[in-house]
């Protein structure tokens, strides 16, 4: 058991040797991909953002007019008198 621990620190030192020797090299090129792909993503974001306004305010647009017709017929209809039950029967 004392052996396998030791051929476990012996492969944990490689990989951390060939990480640090390799991390140089392989890091900026890592970061020169990520920059584009994060600029894309944001520009994204922000149409995203834009159209959802633009959406957001027809749908509010819609919802206030329908609510001041509902508002002007409620109006015109208490204005308007109401026809009596009884009309035609003489007393």
């Amino acid at each position: 058991m004392a052996l396998l621990k030791g051929k476990n620190v012996i492969i944990g030192l490689a990989i951390g040797i060939g990480v640090a020797v390799i991390a140089p090299v392989v890091v900026p090129i890592i970061a020169a991909a990520a920059k584009p792909l994060a600029k894309a993503a944001i520009k994204g974001g922000i149409k995203m953002y834009r159209k959802g306004r633009e959406t957001f305010a027809e749908v509010k647009e819609v919802a206030e007019d329908v609510v001041a017709e509902a508002k002007a017929e409620a109006v015109a209809e208490q204005e308007s008198p109401a026809s009596p039950s009884g009309e035609g029967v003489k007393a």
